[in-house]
């Protein structure tokens, strides 16, 4: 006897196939390996940020210089030139080494007579062509720089700063 099978005839189902017990497995060896990257990604650039850091902080100076800052009255003075009609106006300030230092010329008034008579003696020896270039008022910085400096018995003038300068042509 061999059985036939009616296909209209509804049949036991068909066996699922087994799950894949390595899924999981698989996920939390991934889970597993994104964290360990993370983990030694963030411990590299901890590394070199603390480098660079301290870099950083080994080239930085220590503690900045606070200069002092000395004011003279504006200068109106004659020029050099040939017909003796051009006039320089200039407001002049000194940035000397040290604050201390400063304070101790300001309430020198025999120290910031020298300081403006030398200015004086630079400026009136000027020409009007000469100070309208950037490379004339260069010049005359390190000049009144220098003459300061002399007049004030070795305070060291660190910088000279316009902040008024007007020639009259």
């Amino acid at each position: 006897m061999t059985e036939t099978v009616d296909p209209a005839t509804p049949t036991a189902p068909a066996p699922k196939p087994a799950a894949k017990r390595g899924g999981r497995r698989r996920l939390l060896t991934f889970v597993m390996a994104v964290l360990v990257v993370a983990i030694g990604g963030g411990g590299v650039a901890a590394f070199f940020m603390k480098r660079g850091t301290a870099r950083a902080a080994s080239a930085a100076p220590a503690k900045p210089v606070e200069h002092g800052l000395l004011s003279l009255e504006p200068f109106v003075v004659n020029l050099a030139d040939a017909g003796g009609s051009r006039f320089l106006r200039v407001s002049v300030r000194l940035v000397i080494e040290s604050v201390e230092q400063a304070e101790r010329v300001q309430k020198n008034d025999v120290a910031l007579v020298r300081v403006r008579s030398g200015i004086l003696e630079v400026l009136t020896q000027q020409t009007a062509d000469a100070l309208v270039t950037p490379e004339g008022k260069t010049a005359l910085k390190k000049i009144i720089a220098t003459r300061a400096e002399a007049a004030l018995d070795g305070t060291k003038v660190a910088d000279v700063l316009f902040s008024d300068f007007v020639v009259q042509f």
